[in-house]
This record gives C-alpha cells, sequence and structure tokens, in this order.
C-alpha cells in the first residue's frame, strides 16, 4: 500500500490548509511567550543532533540530492546559529532550512501543537488572498481599498521579492525543483507561516500599484481572525478559475467530452482507493475502462489528462489510467527500499506516529509494525526492499488510446500524481506535456510510508517519508536530473487571463488542438 499525500498540497489551498487550526476566544493569559518559550544553546543543540541522527538512520533520501560534504556543511551552519538562545520560532527556521535543503516533497515539519494552536486563536492574519501571477504578488480580493488585480509592492515595509524568497524553506520539493516554492510562497504563505516568520502584527501596511496603473498606494488594513479570512478566501476573484483544479470542491475523477473531438480526463487526487482490496477500487477500474471504451469507440482523436494539482494518493489507482496510453510494460519502481531494519524502527522513544495530527498508539504501531514486516524484505547489507509483491508489472489494456494525448501537470503535482506524470513521460503513445514542472522528481523520490519524530525540547515535529523509490523512468534528453517533470510548453496563467477569469492552461491545449486541425 502506497500512503504518498502531502501534508501541506502542495495542492491545496491556503484556506484548506488554516481550516483545521482552531479559532475562538483567546483563553485568560493568553500570551505567545508562554508558548514560543526560549530555547537554551544546549536544548537545542541536543535537538538539533537528535534531528540529524534521526536523519541519518531512517531518512534513505538524506544524500540523494547533497553530498555529505554538503550536508555536514549546513548542519555545522545551523550548529553555530544555535550556540545564544533562540525562541522556538527562530530555532524553528533553523530546522525547516535543514529539512528542505534534502530536496523531498514528502518531507514536512511543524512547531508543536501548543504554538499552532495559539497562532490559531489569534487576531493576527492578514484579511485577504494573495495570488502568484508572472513573478508578482497580486490581490485577489475586490475590496474598496485595493481592486483585484493590483500587484502588492510590500507588505510592512517589506519588499515583494524578499517576502516569497523568506517562505521557500517552507515549501519542501523533490530535488532542486523551486516552482511550488514561488506560487507556495505568496497563496500559502499569509497564514500562521507570515506569523512565524515575521511575528504578530495588528496591521498590515501594503504599498501596491492598482491594476494597469503604476501609481504607487499604501493602504493599511487591519489584522483579521482566521474565521474572517476563511470567509474572504471564500470570496477571492480567482474562486471559479481556482475550484476547477480543486480536490475540495471537484470529484476525484471525472470525465467528459468538451467536443466532438476532444475528451477531459480529470484526476483531482487518487484517493478513490486506498488499495487493490479497497472495496471501492474494482468500481474506479470499471469507470476507467469505461472512458477509454467510449474514446475507442467514437475515434476520438484528442484527450486531455488533467493533474495538476493533484497531491497524490495510493496504489495502484494511478497506473490505471497508463495501461491505456501505452505499448510497453511498466512498474511502479526499479528499486525501492528504507535503510534500516524493517523489525527495529529507529529512535522508537522519539516516534510520534504517521501523521502530525495524532500521535499513534500501542495498536496503531504494532499495526504499523506488521505493515513493514509485510511491505519489506529481511534486513541486509545496510537496507530492507520493497518486497516485489508489492511492485507487480502493469500490462498494456486494451483498447489502447490511439489519439493524441495532452497532459495537463502544474507546480502542485506531486507524489502519486507526478509519479504518473514520470510515467507518460516515459512510455506513453503520442504526447504533448502542458503547464508548468512537477514538484514530484522524474527519476526518483524519498516515499511511501510516512514517519513522524517529535523533538523532546523543541516540541518541533518532523515527517519524511523511509523509502527510497527510484522510478521507471528511462532517462531523457528533456529531463534533468533532480528535477520534476518538465512541460513540452510552459504555461503559466498569465495575468490578462487572470483579470478575465480565464484558465490560461486549458485555453492553452485547446489552441494546439484547435491549430493541430
Amino acid at each position: 500500500m502506497r500512503k504518498l499525500f502531502l501534508l501541506f498540497l502542495l495542492s491545496q489551498s491556503l484556506s484548506q490548509e488554516i481550516l483545521a487550526m482552531p479559532a475562538g476566544p483567546q483563553p485568560t493569559g493568553d500570551s505567545l511567550k508562554i508558548y514560543n518559550k526560549v530555547l537554551t544553546a544546549r536544548e537545542m543543540k541536543e535537538d538539533l543532533q537528535l534531528f540529524r541522527d534521526i536523519r541519518e538512520k531512517a531518512n534513505s533520501g538524506l544524500y540523494r540530492y547533497r553530498t555529505k560534504k554538503q550536508v555536514d556543511s549546513i548542519y555545522n551552519e545551523a550548529f553555530k546559529e544555535t550556540r545564544k538562545p533562540l525562541s522556538t520560532t527562530e530555532y524553528f527556521k533553523i530546522i525547516l532550512r535543514l529539512t528542505d535543503f534534502e530536496g523531498s516533497c514528502h518531507n514536512y515539519t511543524e512547531v508543536g501543537k501548543d504554538l499552532m494552536d495559539f497562532y490559531g486563536r489569534q487576531r493576527g492574519y492578514f484579511p485577504y488572498d494573495l495570488k502568484y501571477i508572472e513573478g508578482n504578488i497580486i490581490f485577489n480580493n475586490q475590496t474598496k481599498d485595493i481592486p483585484a488585480g493590483s500587484r502588492v509592492l510590500s507588505i510592512n515595509g517589506v519588499a515583494d521579492t524578499a517576502l516569497m524568497q523568506s517562505f521557500y524553506k517552507y515549501f519542501s520539493t523533490d530535488g532542486f525543483n523551486t516552482t511550488q516554492k514561488w506560487t507556495g510562497s505568496v497563496h500559502r504563505s499569509f497564514n500562521y507561516r507570515y506569523m512565524i516568520e515575521y511575528g504578530l502584527k495588528d496591521k498590515f501596511t501594503v504599498t501596491f500599484n492598482p491594476p494597469y496603473s503604476k501609481e504607487v498606494k499604501t493602504v493599511a488594513l487591519p489584522a483579521v481572525t482566521l474565521d474572517t479570512r476563511k470567509e474572504n478566501q471564500k470570496n477571492r476573484y480567482s474562486a471559479g478559475v481556482d475550484s476547477l483544479i480543486d480536490y475540495n470542491t471537484q470529484p476525484k475523477y471525472s470525465f467528459r467530452m468538451m467536443d466532438k473531438s476532444t475528451g477531459l480526463l480529470s484526476f483531482r487526487i487518487f484517493s478513490m482507493a486506498d488499495g487493490a482490496d479497497d472495496p471501492r477500487f474494482p468500481g474506479y477500474v470499471r469507470f476507467i475502462d469505461s472512458v477509454f471504451q467510449a474514446l475507442d469507440k467514437n475515434a476520438v482523436p484528442n484527450l486531455i489528462l488533467d493533474i495538476r494539482s493533484n497531491p497524490g494518493g495510493s496504489d495502484p489507482t494511478f497506473e490505471q489510467p497508463m495501461m491505456y496510453l501505452t505499448d510497453h510494460p511498466f512498474k511502479e519502481n526499479i528499486s525501492a527500499y528504507a535503510n534500516f531494519d524493517r523489525d527495529t524502527i529507529p529512535y522508537m522513544q522519539y516516534f510520534w506516529g504517521v501523521s502530525t495530527d495524532a500521535k499513534s498508539g500501542p495498536e496503531e504501531i504494532k499495526e504499523g509494525r506488521k505493515f513493514l514486516k509485510g511491505y519489506l524484505l529481511p534486513y541486509s547489507k545496510g537496507r530492507s526492499y520493497q518486497d516485489s509483491i508489492h511492485n507487480p508489472v502493469y500490462y498494456p489494456k486494451q483498447p489502447a488510446y490511439k489519439g493524441h494525448l495532452y497532459l495537463m501537470i502544474d507546480e502542485n503535482t506531486a507524489s502519486a500524481a507526478s509519479h504518473l506524470a514520470s510515467l507518460v513521460r516515459a512510455y506513453a503513445r503520442n504526447t504533448t506535456i502542458v503547464g508548468v514542472e512537477t514538484t514530484g522528481g522524474y527519476y526518483c523520490h524519498n516515499g511511501h510510508a510516512g514517519l513522524v519524530y517529535e523533538l523532546p525540547h523543541s516540541k518541533i515535529k518532523t515527517k519524511f517519508s523511509i523509502m527510497y523509490v527510484e522510478q521507471d523512468a528511462p532517462v531523457k534528453p528533456n529531463q534533468p536530473e533532480g528535477r520534476g517533470i518538465m512541460p513540452d510548453y510552459e504555461v503559466w496563467q498569465n495575468y490578462e487571463d487572470y483579470m478575465k477569469q480565464k484558465d490560461s492552461q486549458i485555453a492553452y491545449v485547446l489552441r494546439l488542438i484547435s491549430e493541430k486541425k
């Protein structure tokens, strides 16, 4: 069973990211000083050493993109930065840089629950939505003070470029990819991340250019509660276009004919079944087969496969459409392994669970051990390899799709979804890929079973997936090492289409189809 969900989706809207954070009146004596405690140099050193020791023992991808010398160097710098007492949030930023440096979109790190809950209670949120368009921060609500489409030049005196760059470390991506960092630094940062990075603010002084104007204006916006921010999120200017690829508002999978010559097969998230033994799986397989039967019967010449902002899911869901798109048998991976003994989870005394939301109890730990024992072969020569039964060969299915495939991807296509994109790039017939480089890698990733550890002094939780996975991805000249799946045509949402509330990427694909005629 393969669980490859991004915990900060990469594809999720900001409103969904913060829904789980509690909002409400502040308890008596509620103060940031209570929860953002100052850590001593000794506490930070011990947590930092433990953080690295856990990565060395349990994280098989630690040295995939970085040499030991490079990893040693960034840790040496981190130890230097912790020689004097720091607040938990300042220490957290150091841990974030280390997490991000590894190059895995399955990495996730967060501060302790008490501090997260505190942020959720505050009237300290930036009130409106912001969107990344053509390298700029664009104001994404229609208000009397700032019109939608205004370019934000600075917030509280920090210039737009510096703002974006300060949030890159919060968004771990596979290899050296940066596309999700760019958009995430705007779409998903002006929530609790802004509070961590810049502190609690009671107002936000915004300097901006109105749409189609070079005039510089400044407005002070009062900070709001989480509930108010969420309401404003619902009314954001781009909501109609955004919702088209949002798995929170769309079916997990769907198909429709856009016209007589073009079908649209969409996968918003690969959680339609947890595995082949899930009762939901046969119905899903029948749906996929019915789509390709209809495409074949009607000789539909164009098929758009839309997996934009799909954060991933479970085997063997994403492999199902691929079998109709290729003449080549394929596997989920060439090799997959953990670098510790399947029977002995490293540093068990600091193990939290498989999710940061809830700590695993004795029964859950027992089931987890059972899963690893059935999923991995006995430890040998420093590795526990995946049992081959969990890595079957998938063979082409009939009726094979004979038309032209247009795969749509974006910077939030991750995990199982980017793995499908990798297979399409590797083995699909007659394919054109349109959109933005995925956050998930083409050649490999660290995925599968995720473990969460809690550092004892700072209460920082860190999650990573334990398996190093070499995907079934032959070398391609247009696929550089350490990058996501590269589009044949790089297409971002552009400003003019944003103002017209138009989907730039689907419009581009339809234009390619029209010009082909």
